[in-house]
């Protein structure tokens, strides 16, 4: 089981293409749409937000994402209408990034604070200088030759496999370096085929880390 996934929108057609969408990188995930309301029209519907929410919990808790106004708080009545709210919060994170890292998380196995920390984190820019200044760090450069780099499956891909690991991961191309835990700080590197990564580790279990990226790249990612 994993934490499950609700997204509230006042949108029912982008919520459902956000979840199609995340759950490209999240198979395992129960990630549920709950966008605009019964006639199809604009705006947030409580009662399905709430049917969502109990739906997508499948023992593990659910967290919800939202768009604008009216949506948060829709979310969160929801949740306090819950037999157990505990169960369950709601993420204050941009929807698409949120929901994106948020189904990443949860495919790892992160519980609902982990997961809802995710989102959140999705939306703040990260500081990768005192990583890169640290000695002792395992480090290999690589070179992609998937047709489609580091785009969005290949980034989950490398982001799910190091995500039980104790270990903090960093891919670097050219100037930018972006943390290997967070599939959109690796999409946001742009790297494409050919292009070549510098993958850098530290912590108990580095050099597994390098070995599983190392492992991914050089079978082009399943591709």
């Amino acid at each position: 089981m994993t934490v499950g996934l609700v997204l509230v929108s006042h949108s029912a057609k982008l919520a459902e293409g956000l979840a199609e969408l995340a759950a490209q990188m999240a198979p395992d995930v129960v990630i549920i749409p709950a966008g605009g309301l019964e006639d199809g029209s604009i705006g947030t519907d409580y009662d399905e937000v709430v049917a969502a929410a109990q739906r997508a919990d499948s023992g593990d808790g659910v967290v919800l994402l939202y768009d604008l106004g009216s949506a948060q708080m829709t979310a969160e009545l929801a949740v306090e209408s819950l037999p157990n709210p505990s169960t369950a919060l709601v993420a204050d994170a941009p929807l698409v990034e949120g929901a994106v890292a948020a189904a990443v998380a949860a495919q790892g196995g992160a519980s609902v604070s982990d997961v809802a920390g995710a989102a959140a984190a999705a939306g703040a820019p990260p500081d990768f200088d005192e990583l890169a200044e640290v000695e002792g760090d395992l480090v290999v450069e690589l070179r992609l030759r998937n047709d489609v780099g580091l785009h969005a499956r290949p980034a989950a891909l490398l982001a799910r496999s190091i995500a039980d690991l104790d270990a903090e991961v960093s891919v670097r191309l050219g100037e930018q370096e972006a943390d290997a835990h967070s599939v959109l700080a690796l999409m946001s590197l742009g790297a494409r085929q050919d292009d070549r990564i510098v993958v850098r580790a530290r912590g108990a279990q580095a050099a597994d880390a390098v070995a599983k990226v190392k492992s991914l790249v050089e079978g082009n990612f399943g591709e």
